[in-house]
């Protein structure tokens, strides 16, 4: 598992003039709970996948499923959402995600993975106000809390992408022809 900046993903990602060469997965980590949200094969829309239980003896597990997804979903690659610090408590929530992530590359079964970070500021609490007014369970809430969490992460990456490819576009067909 290789760590790329953004704009290294978005370039392998686009490829032949367009999107689509792999899926992304999108992932909410928190100290219980792994929330996760899979690309479509265009790399337009994120969805809501699952939740996975994250205690610290279950990193074979974790991966296990992980390993799943990547083989079902063709992924190419990892979003993963990083609180940049705007509070001093945000600081052990990056220190968790960056543990998180020595943990997977430790078990070496990622090598042809690249991840990148994405700033979640705010991510949780957008979903959370989104959802209140369901009146869910609050078990129900905490799950649902993390899929869409993941799915907020890696749609602002994906529309950070087309944004990123219209531009591409647009900028080959400025230059002139020879």
């Amino acid at each position: 598992m290789k760590y790329v900046k953004q704009l290294e993903l978005f370039q392998i990602l686009f490829k032949n003039g367009k999107l689509g060469t792999g899926r992304l997965l999108g992932m909410d980590v928190g100290d219980r709970y792994v929330g996760l949200a899979v690309s479509n094969h265009l790399n337009e829309i994120a969805s809501p996948h699952s939740v996975l239980i994250r205690k610290q003896s279950n990193i074979d597990s974790i991966t296990d499923k992980l390993q799943e997804l990547v083989r079902r979903f063709s992924l190419v690659g990892f979003v993963i959402g990083y609180p940049l610090p705007l509070y001093h408590f945000q600081r052990s929530q990056a220190m968790q995600v960056k543990m998180f992530v020595e943990q997977l590359q430790k078990t070496g079964r990622f090598g042809c993975l690249n991840y990148t970070y994405w700033d979640e500021r705010l991510t949780t609490r957008a979903v959370e106000s989104m959802l209140k007014p369901l009146k869910i369970h609050p078990l129900q809430m905490k799950h649902m809390m993390d899929k869409f969490a993941a799915v907020g992460i890696l749609q602002d990456f994906l529309d950070n992408l087309q944004h990123q490819a219209k531009s591409c576009v647009q900028s080959d067909s400025l230059r002139p022809t020879i």
